[in-house]
């Protein structure tokens, strides 16, 4: 299945508290239950301005699906084609 990797804007998002963070986590969870195992949230990235949001998904239109039920923004959509690492040089 591919995935995906999804670029919010949200400004001040490194200022979020953690009872925000827990709120948008359950809200999140909450829209993904209901459209099925297809779809997964794998981890989230929050810097200064963004969030950085990493999904398993059947297609992009899942992906967006999920961000419009939610009322998140979802600025960039992209397919991950290769992880590497520092292993990777090995």
């Amino acid at each position: 299945m591919p995935k995906y990797i999804i670029e919010r804007e949200i400004p001040d998002a490194g200022n979020l508290t953690a009872e925000d963070l827990q709120g948008i986590s359950k809200k999140s969870c909450g829209i993904l239950k209901n459209m099925g195992p297809q779809i997964q949230w794998v981890e989230s990235y929050v810097t200064d301005n963004k969030v950085y949001c990493i999904y398993i998904a059947p297609d992009e239109d899942s992906v967006r699906e999920h961000a419009k039920s939610g009322d998140f923004p979802a600025n960039s959509i992209c397919e991950i084609k290769n992880i590497i690492d520092p292993t990777t040089a090995e």
